[in-house]
């Protein structure tokens, strides 16, 4: 199993990420979050996604914080646009306010958070106007469906789209009907937020799974960490757990040495099956 990811404009991208939801809105745990992330980074995991919207601003900040004494070129840098601030009137101060907040000038992703009122056609020409400012490497979308990806490769140089982040575990598979093979065959990477399902909480009927359970067992591993290990073993597809503590960013950073065999994905496949009709896309 590779390790990482193939973008379109080929650079590798590791497979295992960073995500910073919530982090740096309490000042009390700051300290604590921003170790987690340095911990992350020096067991290898560089890919950090954050965005204007967590915490207004705080959790880019920390990010910010964390990242420094590390060298820039590697780490991969991924925050996002509200939608509202996605068109000519506001996204250039947006990704400019981003960049002041992270301690950087440039981004090696900027992704539309979610489809707004503005047209895709003006977030793409916003988004390559960044790219050839060199405020932005490259730009992706986030939660957005198949039919909305169509229309965007159907606008002019909306096929530059790189990533599509959306919600992916175990228990949520329903991009697997349609939207991840369509991705996969337009050579559209999926960034795949809550892989663990939020440490089960999203659905906590996945932790006590007999299924899981017994592989995790087998493993020496929690169950929530086999949910990361399986989402890791789908090709083309990024992993963004939410780190917050030193101790969960080591583990996660360990979860790349696990390959799951054939037998233990078809065991997982069976007890969860992909859908066989169309499921509205799953948001957090």
């Amino acid at each position: 199993m590779n390790d990482y990811v193939i973008l379109r404009d080929g650079t590798k991208l590791s497979k295992l990420g960073m995500g910073t939801w919530f982090l740096g809105e309490n000042s009390s745990t700051k300290d604590k979050e921003i170790d987690a992330v340095r911990t992350g980074i020096e067991n290898g995991v560089t890919l950090i996604d954050t965005a204007e919207m967590y915490g207004s601003g705080k959790s880019e900040m920390l990010v910010g914080e964390a990242i420094k004494g590390f060298d820039r070129t590697e780490l991969f840098l991924v925050s996002k646009v509200y939608p509202h601030n996605a068109g000519k009137a506001h996204i250039f101060t947006s990704c400019e306010n981003s960049l002041k907040r992270l301690g950087t000038d440039y981004l090696d992703m900027y992704l539309l958070h979610w489809r707004g009122s503005i047209p895709l056609s003006e977030t793409v020409f916003c988004m390559e106007k960044l790219v050839s400012e060199g405020k932005i490497k490259r730009w992706g979308v986030s939660n957005l469906d198949l039919s909305d990806m169509k229309e965007l490769f159907s606008i002019k140089d909306g096929n530059n789209c790189a990533v599509d982040q959306v919600l992916y575990h175990v228990g949520s598979k329903g991009i697997e009907y349609d939207l991840y093979p369509w991705l996969r065959e337009h050579n559209t990477a999926v960034m795949a937020y809550c892989p663990m399902a939020q440490a089960g909480s999203l659905q906590y009927e996945l932790t006590e799974n007999r299924v899981l359970k017994k592989i995790a067992d087998s493993r020496n591993i929690s169950v929530v960490n086999l949910m990361l290990v399986y989402v890791l073993s789908k090709p083309d597809m990024i992993a963004i757990p939410r780190t917050s503590n030193k101790k969960h960013a080591l583990e996660n950073a360990k979860m790349r040495d696990i390959v799951l065999t054939e037998d233990e994905i078809n065991m997982i496949d069976a007890e969860f099956p992909p859908p066989k009709r169309k499921i509205p896309l799953d948001i957090v």
